[in-house]
């Protein structure tokens, strides 16, 4: 822990009851993140990811280990953290039936507020987001993009020193992720910490500074998708084959002889290969399996990804796991 840490959790434990049983929902959890950092918590649903989130914000209560957020602790001091945060959940929280800027007074207000001062963050806050051509219409009114955008807005008009975001451009089209990738970039170029929950890929490794990749309630990677992906050795090779065919099992027992051939994961009708050099590799793996007698229905060369950090660390793709329903959900 130092001096700059914005967000620290310690040990952090949560287990729900479901049907009678304990189902542990986050396995102890260990992290610091800075001030100014936008920080992701990547990893499938199930994970744990909302209700290490909920529990950083004070909506859920921990039931081991600890946690500081802006230099308070969340168990004893739940108040003063929502005084210096900002919360975004997946579903959003503003009044549908009020306008945009009658939302964001009346949040502002809220958190004590003066009405000037208020008034003058609201159009700063419509400014930042775009949302100053709509302000006065009823939120029931605006697309997904606007909504979410007007989302973020509640979650920041009252200046505080965190931001969380759960899942915040989930039912966005590409365009308006992008833009909305955008605006979080700008909050964070003006001082504020942003501390995000998402399964979209592209999402942590074009938005964040650094990444938790999180599976079955714990921290399996932890570092900047470069160097998350620098981890991975070399290139990502992916061979493709036809189902119910016998030679992907061929081929994986070929590759594993393959000096060359670092590491090798069956997903699927699939062969993920992890090499030094794909461009020397591709032609000695082509030889080999034709020699083998091994057909396959395409094959793709690439750089490593975080969907590629994740199938390491886990031994299953990231893109494919299972949208089983949380522990937290199921207990809810």
């Amino acid at each position: 822990m130092t001096i700059d840490d914005v967000i620290v959790a310690i040990g952090l434990h949560k287990t729900f009851m479901v049907r009678g049983k304990e189902i542990p929902a986050v396995r102890g959890i260990d992290f610091a993140v800075q001030k100014g950092e936008i920080c992701g918590f990547l990893g499938p649903n199930g994970a744990g990811k909302t209700t290490t989130l909920r529990m950083l914000t004070t909506l859920l209560p921990i039931d081991s280990g600890q946690a500081r957020v802006a230099g308070l602790d969340v168990a004893r001091e739940a108040t003063r953290v929502r005084e210096r945060t900002g919360y975004v959940s997946q579903l959003g929280g503003a009044d549908e039936l009020a306008t945009g800027r009658e939302n964001l007074v009346l949040q502002g207000r809220l958190y004590g507020g003066a009405k000037a001062e208020v008034a003058r963050r609201v159009e700063e806050v419509l400014t930042v987001l775009d949302l100053a051509g709509i302000a006065d219409r009823r939120a029931k009114t605006y697309s997904g993009g606007q909504r979410r955008r007007l989302d973020v807005a509640l979650g920041i008009v009252h200046q505080p020193q965190v931001l969380f975001l759960d899942e915040p451009s989930t039912g966005l089209d590409p365009q308006n992720r992008v833009h909305l990738w955008e605006y979080v970039q700008k909050l964070r170029d003006g001082g504020t910490t942003i501390f995000l929950t998402t399964h979209y890929l592209e999402e942590a490794d074009a938005l964040c500074d650094r990444v938790m990749i999180v599976d079955h309630g714990r921290v399996v990677a932890d570092g900047a998708p470069r160097e998350l992906k620098r981890e991975v050795s070399g290139d990502s090779v992916v061979l493709s084959f036809r189902p119910n065919d016998n030679g992907l099992q061929r081929a994986l027992n070929m590759v594993n002889t393959l000096g060359f051939v670092r590491e090798a994961a069956a997903k699927g009708e699939q062969l993920h290969l992890y090499v030094e050099d794909g461009t020397k590799a591709l032609p000695e793996l082509i030889r080999q399996l034709d020699a083998e007698g091994v057909g396959i229905t395409a094959i793709n060369l690439a750089e490593p990804s975080l969907d590629d950090v994740f199938l390491t660390k886990t031994g299953r793709s990231l893109r494919d796991a299972s949208p089983a329903p949380t522990a937290e959900e199921e207990a809810a």
